[in-house]
């Protein structure tokens, strides 16, 4: 009778059906014998690849940043450059929209998050903002980005219009969820604009 066949385990598999799970039923799903089901394999092998259940929530989070484009820091100028990377990466968060909070403490040791951090950083530097303000903007992107990732604003909002009769300035808010897409992407564009337009003003009197 012939052996079964073993799994071939790598790293990238298990990122690979971490993030799916991640993806599919959030972060408390995530468990190294959950895991390891979904991979048929036993649970121990997982620890030949990863030594704990946070650093394979590390791996994914690395996973999903990696695919934020950041070409755009050597080919415009660094306006130009925060807008189009805005937009990458929220467009890649509103995908994995699970794995945001994780993501929302920092880059740790991560090494695609550090290598963003390092572009953009980078950028601000080389076109003549300081070490501080470059960081103060990264920084600010990064909230902007996050926080438009982590939920809907209009979704937030009961429908129930019986609610808002003692509150006569929200007598609009029950038709919020029906516009959310609207509502939540005008209100990503109104800010970038808005932070993107300041910063320019603010680095063209810094260089008169």
């Amino acid at each position: 009778m012939a052996r079964p066949r073993q799994v071939l385990l790598t790293r990238e598999k298990i990122v690979e059906a971490a993030s799916a799970l991640v993806d599919a039923e959030g972060l408390d799903a995530l468990s190294v014998r959950r895991l390891a089901t979904e991979l048929g394999v036993q649970g121990p092998s997982l620890y030949n690849h990863f030594p704990t259940k946070a650093s394979i929530v590390d791996a994914v989070a690395d996973a999903v940043i990696a695919q934020v484009d950041v070409s755009a820091f050597g080919d415009c100028d660094w306006p130009e450059a925060l807008r189009r990377w805005a937009h990458s990466y929220r467009n890649v968060l509103s995908e994995h929209p699970n794995i945001v909070p994780v993501l929302a403490r920092g880059p740790g040791r991560r090494p695609a998050s550090l290598a963003m951090a390092e572009a953009v950083y980078g950028a601000l530097v080389d076109a003549g903002w300081s070490y501080a303000q470059a960081t103060h903007i990264g920084a600010l992107m990064r909230y902007l980005v996050t926080g438009s990732s982590l939920g809907s604003f209009a979704l937030g909002f009961d429908v129930d219009p019986d609610l808002y009769e003692r509150y006569p300035h929200l007598r609009h808010a029950p038709r919020l969820a029906e516009h959310h897409e609207a509502v939540d992407e005008g209100a990503f564009e109104l800010g970038l604009d808005l932070l993107i337009t300041g910063l320019t003003a603010r680095h063209e009197m810094r260089t008169r």
